[in-house]
C-alpha cells in the first residue's frame, strides 16, 4: 500500500501576530513555524501506525510552499516518513494548492491520502475535499478513527451529536482529526535517518488560483477591568445591565 500524507508550515500557537503590506501580508519575522498539528498529529502518526502494522507499506509526504518548509518536512521525515515531495510554490490558494496535491496523487498511484482537517492558521478545511474532486475519489472528512478490513477503509467521523462509521474501498481520501492518533516526538535515530531521506523538489503545475486575500484584521483589543467594591452591588447591577448588557 501506498500512503501520501499532506503537511503544511503554520506559525506556533505562540507566534505574536502582525501584518504588512497594509494587513495584506502575514508578518513573518521572528516567528516559530511548525507542521500544522492536524497534519502531524493525527494524519501522519496514524499513517505511521500503518506502516508499522505492514512494513510493506511506502508512506510519502507532500508539502506545498517555498524552501522555508524543508525544516519541517524534514521533521515530519524523522518521525516516520520514508521521503518527502515539495512543490516549490509560495501560493495560498487552496484551489490551486489542492491541485499540486493532486498532480503529485495522481503520479504516484497512492491508495490512501491522509490531510489534517484544517490548518491552524487559515482554518480553510477545504484542501481534502478539494483533492478528492480533482482525483475523482471517495472523501471522508473529520476521521476520527481509520482501520483496514479485508482491503477497505473503516472509518469513523464525528457529525453532529455522535459519530458515524463509514466503509469504502480504496483508494480514498481522508482528512484527520483529533482521535485519530496520538502526538509523537522522534527520537535521535530518527533525527538522524531524516537528514539522508529523499527530499525532492518539483515546480507547480499550471492550475488556477481562484481567491486572494484582500485584507487581514486583528481581533478587538479587550476592554480593560473594571472594579466594583464589594458593598456596592448596585453599581455591579448596573454595569452589567448598561454596558454588559447581560441582564
Amino acid at each position: 500500500m501506498k500512503i501520501l500524507v499532506c503537511i503544511s508550515k503554520t506559525p506556533d500557537t505562540t507566534a505574536k501576530i502582525a501584518f504588512s503590506d497594509n494587513n495584506t501580508k502575514f508578518a513573518e519575522a521572528g516567528v516559530q513555524w511548525i507542521i500544522n498539528p492536524y497534519d502531524e498529529w493525527y494524519a501522519l502518526v496514524r499513517a505511521i501506525e500503518l506502516k508499522e502494522a505492514d512494513p510493506s507499506t511506502v508512506l510519502h509526504l507532500v508539502n506545498v510552499g517555498g524552501a522555508d518548509s524543508e525544516p519541517i518536512i524534514r521533521k515530519a521525515l524523522a518521525l516516520g516518513g520514508d521521503e518527502a515531495i515539495r512543490v516549490n510554490s509560495d501560493n495560498a490558494d487552496s484551489f490551486n494548492i489542492a491541485s499540486q496535491i493532486a498532480a503529485i496523487a495522481k503520479d504516484g498511484a497512492y491508495d490512501l491520502i491522509f490531510t489534517g482537517k484544517e490548518t491552524i492558521d487559515y482554518n480553510g478545511s477545504s484542501i481534502g475535499g478539494m483533492v478528492a474532486e480533482l482525483l475523482d475519489l471517495p472523501y471522508i472528512s473529520h476521521a476520527v478513527k481509520f482501520d483496514l478490513e479485508g482491503g477497505k477503509a473503516v472509518v469513523v467521523r464525528e457529525i453532529e451529536g455522535g459519530e458515524e462509521t463509514d466503509k469504502a474501498a480504496l483508494p480514498l481520501v481522508v482528512s484527520c482529526q483529533k482521535g485519530m492518533a496520538e502526538q509523537r516526538i522522534p527520537n535521535m535515530k530518527g533525527i538522524m535517518g531524516a537528514r539522508t531521506k529523499p527530499l525532492k523538489v518539483t515546480e507547480p503545475v499550471a492550475a488556477e488560483t481562484l481567491t486572494a486575500v484582500a485584507s487581514f484584521d486583528l481581533p478587538p483589543a479587550k476592554a480593560g477591568v473594571k472594579l466594583v467594591p464589594a458593598d456596592n452591588p448596585e453599581e455591579l447591577v448596573r454595569l452589567l445591565h448598561e454596558e454588559a448588557r447581560v441582564i
